[in-house]
């Protein structure tokens, strides 16, 4: 090593005492990979366990810092920032300058307590939307122990050496040490779309920009091809994207368009409220009323009535459903996906590992040409049988032309990571006693090209001896056009029609039996040429056979497939296998019922863009589609306004995903590039959790429409019986009575509607259409006409008060009535436009919780000697209760009889 570079590496040597921050502006890129191992005290082993511990003590979490939330204390002044609360509270200040010191400590306690519960509801608000954030925990792929390891990616620290490959974020700041055709896209970064290729040499020029450091590579940026390693060198806050993190402030909170349409009607919903609220000031006014018995009435109603508080209680609900998600296995990234799931019309799901187990096993195998089972005709190495000169050859393709890792298990069955289809071509030559290790030792690879879901082959440049062999293996319809030879019987003869036609039958014999099939091809040469592209290096191959394997389907998909049929929804199989493996499986399932509603890639190229999307309804199965083809099906249903949810785990599913109104990536197979574009992520890469996360946001849209159902006909309630007392010169109901019910009907009891259980006949309703407004299905109708009601029955409960006692009796019973019958009505609206008894009275516990709780409470300030005092109402007898009871029951007889009405007109309709 350079002796003045061994100083300059001294220099900054702390002999492992060191911070992030002393890595943070280390120009690495001017050092050899040596020099830089021996910087951060590591080896291209990686670090143990113990060192990554110690590490992580020093440096902290691999995350990048957000700004801090806002303090209780903040958010407890904002709940006063509303200008009616503003006026309220002048109100109250005036109240008492005229020594009315009872009602201005009321309203000023109701307005503190609901302050302190929109700081609770605000604050739950925000740590459920926390905790969406940690659903989705990224892992990366490095070196602990010497042994390959799935990490989290905020616990990697400088010193790892991280193994990237296509699809994979990059997760800390690091200097290459290995590069195999690598290309990463820096736009996160340097704006610059177009992928940069990667080396590992030394750059001498020390002060450049990141995009020319390409010996580097950068925390957030996405492995486009290729595959390399690194050595982590800076991480967090130090990295290149870190340093400009640092000067931007947290972005503001997404809202969903449910929010958006609901915030932007509160809007109009406000003005209608001030004007009434004027309306029956100026009213009390012209009737002889007192100027701020009037003005407090008009403020308090305005307060309670404007629904300030719906987009707060609409986040928690969605935020709460979505946690139940994670639980089940769908995990929300984006919260509009809520919404947008329970109006999904179509779900197109990759076939392998969504729809079936992948579980992959080797079953048949086609050399010398014939079909042979896998598990009856080798026997160990070294053991003679009649197709061992072909069959060598074949192992090693499958298994040198391989991406799988094996970690060795002293006295177990090693471990074996990587793509399922992979894994199991290594599984079945270790059963035939050909190890990968060993025959990486003796057959090293050089240089390959990767697979890629346009040409469907990989290639690998292996060195034995004095020569180089190619291995290829990929899809055999591409495979066989690149080859001029055969391989039978351990004899090279050239490839003739008659091998083609041998080879394409076999291929479709195991392709009807699910099968999922690959082909082996190599050749022999004697360099390496200077361009390693498909055009050089995969041509004049030698086909070695064939290896079909079994991926059967998920056991609960039949059943998922059956409830989207139910729902309405329509479920798409598309796949990279042959069409008839990806029809037998569909026809298991259910998706199809014959063949002629499945479609080629081939097929689809040769259909114009106008044809498509008039005869898109025909198919249900698409096979052997490249990526481009899955954009094209989306676009064409989306053209036929239909909800399409698409699933896609590979770097090239990213356009399709984005284009789907809800892309859904693969937890397990998925690459971080695909799950980064999705609205939701599979944990397990089933099917069915697709159609469970479907039925969840179903049941979050319907119980959306029942608080906002509950809250506007409340505050309806109220309007009207203010608007007509005041206009009939009734004294109905003081300032602190409006706003104490508003404090007991609009937080608890709203919530707890929230969390309501999913219809039964949930999954068996059409999906609502895009763009359906909320209060569509009768539901505005039915707030206007329940809100009648409530006002209705408060009114006749204050007339018979009037009537028969007095009027505190008849206040009393107005505010005893107008509280209990909001209550009651949360059970009309739990069961939306069927029958009341069609819900379980138990079946929402925290319902039940928070409307006794909420009764209790009206009724105590009623009942209890010092607080009726305070609240300006006096104790009712047996008969007074009775009356107030029958009005407030009297809301679920008149609401169901209308509800039959409401029934009978949407049939006829």
């Amino acid at each position: 090593m350079n002796r003045n570079k061994q100083r300059d590496i001294n220099k900054y040597n702390y002999q492992g005492k060191y911070t992030n921050e002393k890595t943070r502006d280390i120009p690495f890129h001017t050092m050899t990979v040596e020099e830089t191992l021996l910087y951060l005290n590591t080896s291209l082993d990686g670090l143990t366990d113990e060192e990554a511990v110690i590490r992580r003590a020093i440096y902290g979490s691999n995350v990048l810092e957000e700004s801090k939330g806002k303090s209780i204390i903040v958010m407890f002044l904002e709940q006063f920032k509303s200008v009616m609360v503003i006026i309220l509270l002048v109100a109250a200040a005036i109240s008492g300058c005229l020594k009315e010191i009872t009602d201005t400590v009321i309203i000023l306690a109701v307005v503190i307590i609901n302050a302190a519960l929109g700081v609770i509801q605000e604050s739950k608000a925000e740590r459920a939307l926390d905790a969406l954030k940690k659903l989705s925990v990224p892992y990366s792929k490095v070196k602990r122990n010497n042994t390959l390891v799935m990490v989290k990616t905020g616990e990697i620290v400088p010193g790892d050496v991280a193994y990237l490959e296509a699809g994979d974020f990059v997760p800390a700041d690091m200097r290459l040490v290995e590069s195999v055709n690598l290309k990463i896209e820096e736009a996160a970064l340097t704006g610059e779309s177009v992928p940069v290729e990667k080396f590992t040499g030394v750059i001498h020029e020390k002060d450049i920009v990141a995009g020319d450091r390409k010996n580097m590579a950068f925390s957030g940026c996405s492995v486009t091809y290729g595959r390399g390693m690194g050595v982590v060198t800076s991480m967090g806050m130090n990295t290149e994207v870190g340093k400009i993190a640092g000067h931007i402030a947290k972005a503001e909170s997404e809202e969903t368009p449910l929010q958006e349409k609901l915030t932007e009607m509160g809007k109009y919903v406000s003005v209608a409220v001030i004007a009434i609220a004027a309306i029956i000031f100026i009213t009390g006014m012209l009737k002889g009323r007192e100027l701020l018995e009037m003005f407090l009435i008009s403020v308090s109603l305005a307060v309670a009535a404007i629904p300030e508080g719906l987009p707060a209680v609409v986040t928690i609900v969605l935020a709460i459903g979505v946690q139940k998600m994670s639980r089940q296995n769908a995990i929300i990234r984006k919260l509009p996906a809520v919404e947008t799931l329970g109006s999904t019309n179509i779900i197109c799901s990759d076939k392998t590992g969504t729809l079936t187990q992948n579980k992959m096993t080797v079953t048949e195998v086609f050399l010398d040409g014939e079909i042979i089972p896998a598990n009856s005709a080798f026997h160990g190495q070294g053991q003679e049988h009649e197709h061992e000169k072909s069959f060598i050859p074949f192992i090693e393709i499958m298994t040198l032309c391989n991406d799988s890792k094996v970690n060795p298990k002293p006295g177990m069955e090693d471990e074996i990571i990587g793509d399922p289809t992979e894994t199991a071509l290594v599984h079945f030559a270790a059963s035939k006693g050909f190890s990968k290790i060993g025959l990486e030792e003796i057959m090293p690879r050089i240089n390959e090209i990767p697979f890629d879901s346009d040409r469907k082959l990989m290639t690998t440049i292996n060195k034995r001896g004095e020569t180089y062999m190619v291995l290829t293996k990929g899809a055999p319809d591409m495979l066989l056009k690149r080859c001029g030879k055969i391989l039978l019987n351990g004899e090279v003869v050239p490839l003739t029609k008659s091998h083609i036609e041998k080879v394409e039958e076999a291929n479709g014999r195991m392709a009807a039996k699910a099968l999922r099939v690959l082909a082996m091809a190599y050749k022999e040469i004697d360099s390496i040429p200077g361009s390693i592209s498909p055009e050089n290096i995969e041509q004049d191959l030698v086909f070695v056979g064939l290896t079909g394997m079994i991926d059967p389907p998920r056991p609960e998909v039949k059943d998922a497939v059956n409830v989207c049929k139910q729902a309405g929804i329509r479920p798409i199989m598309i796949s990279g296998d042959y069409k008839d493996t990806a029809i037998a499986i569909a026809l298991e399932l259910g998706i199809i019922n014959d063949d002629r509603k499945a479609i080629t890639g081939n097929e689809l190229d040769k259909i114009s863009e106008e044809l498509f999307e008039n005869s898109v309804e025909k198919y249900s199965v698409y096979s052997r589609v490249s990526p481009q083809h899955k954009v094209r099906i989306v676009k064409a249903w989306k053209k036929k306004d239909m909800v399409v949810a698409m699933t896609g785990d590979g770097v090239n599913d990213a356009p399709a995903l984005k284009t789907a109104d809800i892309g859904v990536g693969m937890g397990i197979t998925g690459t971080d590039v695909s799950k980064s574009v999705s609205d939701m992520v599979l944990a397990d890469d089933n099917f069915a959790t697709i159609v469970t996360a479907v039925k969840e946001g179903r049941r979050i849209y319907s119980n959306i429409r029942k608080v906002i159902q509950y809250l506007l006909s409340a505050n309806i309630g109220e309007v009207i019986t203010l608007l007509v007392a005041t206009m009939l010169n009734w004294s109905i109901l003081f300032p602190v009575h409006i706003l104490w019910i508003n404090l007991l009907t609009d937080t608890f009891p709203a919530l707890a509607l929230g969390v309501e259980q999913a219809d039964r006949d949930i999954m068996t309703r059409k999906p609502v259409k895009s763009g359906t407004s909320i209060f569509s299905g009768g539901l505005g109708t039915s707030i206007i006409y329940q809100g009648f009601l409530e006002g209705l029955a408060t009114l006749f409960a204050y007339y018979t008060g009037i009537a028969l006692y007095s009027p505190n009796v008849a206040i009393t019973m107005a505010f005893a009535t107008l509280g209990l019958i909001q209550l009651i009505h949360a059970f009309n609206v739990r069961s939306g436009l069927k029958p009341v008894s069609s819900v379980s009275f138990a079946s929402n516990k925290y319902l039940l919780v928070a409307l006794l709780l909420s009764a209790f409470l009206q009724v105590s300030v009623i009942v209890i000697p010092y607080m009726n005092g305070i609240f300006r109402v006096t104790p009712l007898n047996p008969a007074q209760w009775l009356i107030v009871g029958a009005a407030s029951l009297s809301i679920v007889p008149l609401v169901e009889l209308a509800k039959v009405i409401q029934r009978t007109f949407i049939q006829e309709k």
